[in-house]
């Protein structure tokens, strides 16, 4: 009888799925002005202050918090920066763009801060398929922080590869 061999478990390959360093969805919190506007239009200074003053502050304590406008008005630079003072010392961190925006910055930070020692030297694959939809500047970013360090990169799952970077003999 032949023996089977796996011969994906056997290459040594390092996979590396850009799901894992997305930002926890339990973490993040929006905050949109629409509802702070007269007929979802118009900013009034002395309204808005005053709802802010007493807006439940406390529901955004230790999230990132996504600042934008979800309606299509004209908001003055203020209020966006009078929203954020409230939330400085409440939330983690305060992201001035809508939720899909700050998830995409924070997954850059993330892959930023990655500790990629682990993949020095060795053949990587970028995982490529799976349940979560992963934007293409994380790709790229995850790319331009590994090559310095691997063997080889590649794209796909491991029994399916696209080559992206393979060191010279002579790096």
């Amino acid at each position: 009888m032949e023996t089977l061999v796996n011969r994906v478990a056997e290459s040594g390959l390092l996979t590396l799925d850009l799901s894992n360093v997305l930002p926890k969805e339990a973490d993040a919190m929006s905050f949109d002005l629409k509802p702070f506007l007269y007929m979802e239009m118009i900013l009034k200074e002395k309204d808005y202050r005053a709802a802010l003053q007493q807006h439940n502050w406390q529901a955004y304590q230790g999230k990132q918090v996504a600042l934008f406008c979800s309606a299509d008005a004209i908001v003055p630079v203020w209020a966006y920066m009078l929203a954020a003072t409230y939330l400085q010392g409440i939330a983690t961190s305060v992201y001035f763009g809508n939720p899909a925006e700050m998830q995409k910055h924070i997954l850059l930070q993330n892959i930023e801060k990655l500790d990629t020692e682990t993949y020095r030297d060795k053949r990587v694959v970028i995982k490529g398929c799976g349940d979560i939809s992963i934007p293409d500047e994380a790709y790229v970013a995850i790319s331009v922080k590994l090559k310095p360090l691997v063997k080889s990169l590649m794209y796909g799952e491991p029994c399916s590869t696209v080559p992206v970077y393979k060191k010279a003999k002579t790096e």
